[in-house]
């Protein structure tokens, strides 16, 4: 298997795929179920969700594992669970990825606040990122993926504990959204402040996911872009979720995106894939929107 860096020096442009959380829920995930336990009790479901993000297309798929840590399965009475549940996770999507395809350990918030906010120590963290990860590379992922990541400080605790207990690539990406002083994450962190804090802590590649949809997420990328050469990723909501008839809805289809993933790409995302709300029928569009892109400036 080839270094995820080292494919995107080589490639302008590798697809990841879409959402797990919102998929899974579309599949039949129970409220008050926990998300990640599913990779234990119903493993053919989750490989099914990786396969079919595989067969739409995608370079690289995540673990069903954003949640997967001790202070957030202590929730589900699942706290001791922690290396079990990862590394089903992981050996469910190995089980369906096709040849040179790449796995990607996804590694979510802690779900509580670090001091002085909350009780949750710098130390505390550390210990529960680095047990995560060693886990996941024992699993045999091929880079790790923090997500969602809205406070800088718990971002660069979680790189640092990759970086210094495993030997794998490390990817962030935090949850901007546009507000009356630009774009910055819910607890107030700038583009600019992100790209520099996380270059400085070792991270391989810096983006972006989650937030309030496409239209968003070509500014923030297009920012990004002016404040680093490493490689951007760039996963956005298929819009913000709508209720209708009782139920939630994103309102971005995958017809709708087509030409804002074009804008995407042209800024100069390097990986690209979706968060909550798109499905594998998004991916699809995005593998055709790509394979149109890369043909054109070969």
């Amino acid at each position: 298997m080839n270094n995820i860096l080292s494919t995107l020096k080589s490639k302008k442009v590798l697809l990841c795929d879409g959402a797990m959380g919102t998929e899974l829920q579309r599949r039949g995930l129970k409220v008050g179920d926990c998300p990640e336990e599913y990779n234990l009790s119903n493993s053919k479901m989750i490989q099914g969700i990786h396969k079919d993000y595989f067969d739409a297309g995608s370079d690289i798929v995540e673990t069903n594992t954003f949640g997967a840590n001790r202070l957030r399965l202590k929730f589900y009475d699942l706290k001791n669970r922690v290396e079990e549940i990862n590394l089903a996770a992981v050996n469910n999507a190995m089980e369906v990825r096709p040849k040179d395809k790449f796995i990607a350990g996804s590694i979510g918030p802690l779900g509580e606040l670090l001091e002085p906010l909350g009780n949750i120590t710098e130390n505390y963290a550390y210990d529960i990122f680095s047990e995560q990860a060693k886990i996941l590379e024992e699993g045999g992922v091929d880079f790790i993926l923090v997500e969602t990541m809205m406070a800088i400080e718990e971002a660069v605790i979680a790189v640092k504990a990759v970086v210094e207990n495993t030997f794998l690539p490390v990817a962030v990406s935090m949850t901007f959204e546009l507000g009356k002083t630009g774009l910055k994450t819910p607890w107030g962190v700038d583009v600019q402040t992100a790209v520099t804090e996380l270059t400085k802590a070792g991270t391989d590649i810096i983006g972006s996911n989650c937030g309030k949809g496409f239209d968003e997420m070509i500014q923030v990328i297009a920012e990004m872009r002016k404040l680093t050469t490493k490689p951007i990723l760039a996963q956005s909501n298929a819009g913000i979720p709508e209720l209708a008839g009782g139920n939630l809805y994103y309102k971005e289809s995958p017809e709708i995106i087509a030409s804002k993933v074009q804008e995407l790409l042209t800024s100069g995302v390097n990986i690209l894939g979706g968060c909550c709300g798109t499905t594998p029928l998004h991916i699809k569009k995005m593998r055709e929107v790509l394979d149109l892109f890369l043909s054109n400036i070969i």
